[in-house]
């Protein structure tokens, strides 16, 4: 029995362990397979408050796991399999047994979609990138990349544009899924050019980095090479929810768990925080303020039942 089980050791998830066990909570964390959460693939990182100096992801994460263990949080590397929300306390299913809790926080983020072509894999981190404003400061000033039709799409080009020489914006079709204001103002921007009806077929680089991208037109199969030494991913997430299917809680159409104002899923006691329930924004400080929010609601939640 534990009073907050969290799964997931992202920022949100060792967020709101730090927050239950301050509240003198008996709190465990479940790390599974997604371990420290996508950071950890961040070479650099400058945006995340309180850090004067660069440093990587996995060194921000390193930080807040042993923040959340020296308060006395338990963190297990156990998998969870299935949440029986049908009873209280919760029947969380794992690796490694059965947990019983009485709030579970959701914590288990999400993982970039990829093109899937040669050379993706091999330049991740050294000009293949799935976040802008995580990555584009790398770019100032170079000639970039954006592949996707969506609103990520849009706003990651538009990011760029204000710091890039130039930047390629590649999608599959003629129409966008993007809002028609940012299209607009994409079309409208001199330094971002379209090319449409085109897929990507193949990443080129040297031994320095990205040199290029091969696309193939869909209409007619002729292929070109646009030189560049920056490709931005922006063709949508994968929440990590598949465990959540069959129990009962709420998920929306791109599978991320439906939640209110305060982090609250459809089943009381249960809570979601960080990108497995935000499809939007994608920022380590955003997703440890919603698990700060998770975790006060959760507390709230014991203190009143």
């Amino acid at each position: 029995m534990t009073d907050m089980l969290i799964i997931g050791a992202g920022p949100a998830g060792l967020t709101a362990a730090v927050y239950g066990q301050r509240a003198g909570l008996r709190v465990k964390v479940l790390k599974g397979p997604f371990g420290l959460g996508q950071l950890v693939q961040t070479n650099e990182l400058e945006n995340f408050p309180g850090f004067v100096e660069p440093l990587s992801g996995f060194e921000l994460m390193d930080k807040m796991e042993k923040q959340a263990a020296r308060l006395g949080a338990e963190i297990l590397d156990d998998t969870v399999e299935s949440v029986d929300t049908s009873k209280r306390p919760f029947a969380v299913r794992t690796s490694g047994g059965v947990f019983e809790a009485k709030t579970v926080i959701v914590a288990t983020g999400s993982h970039a979609r990829w093109l899937g072509v040669e050379g993706e894999k091999e330049y991740r981190g050294r000009g293949v990138s799935a976040c802008a404003t995580c990555d584009g400061f790398f770019f100032r000033g170079k000639d970039v990349v954006v592949v996707g039709g969506g609103n990520t799409a849009f706003e990651d080009a538009l990011f760029l544009a204000k710091i890039c020489r130039s930047v390629t914006l590649v999608h599959r079709r003629g129409e966008f899924r993007a809002a028609q204001k940012s299209v607009d103002i994409a079309k409208a921007d001199p330094k971002i050019k379209m090319k449409l009806f085109c897929v990507a077929e193949k990443i080129e680089g040297d031994v320095l980095g990205v040199t290029g991208i091969t696309l193939r037109n869909v209409l007619d199969n002729t292929v070109e090479t646009v030189p560049c030494h920056g490709v931005f991913v922006a063709v949508g997430g994968v929440p990590q929810t598949d465990f959540l299917k069959n129990s009962g809680v709420e998920l929306l159409a791109g599978g991320q768990v439906k939640i209110n104002e305060k982090c609250a899923t459809n089943i009381p006691g249960l809570y979601a925080a960080g990108d497995c329930a935000d499809p939007n924004f994608r920022q380590a400080v955003i997703a440890a303020g919603s698990g700060a929010k998770a975790a006060v609601e959760a507390i709230n939640h014991i203190n009143l039942n």
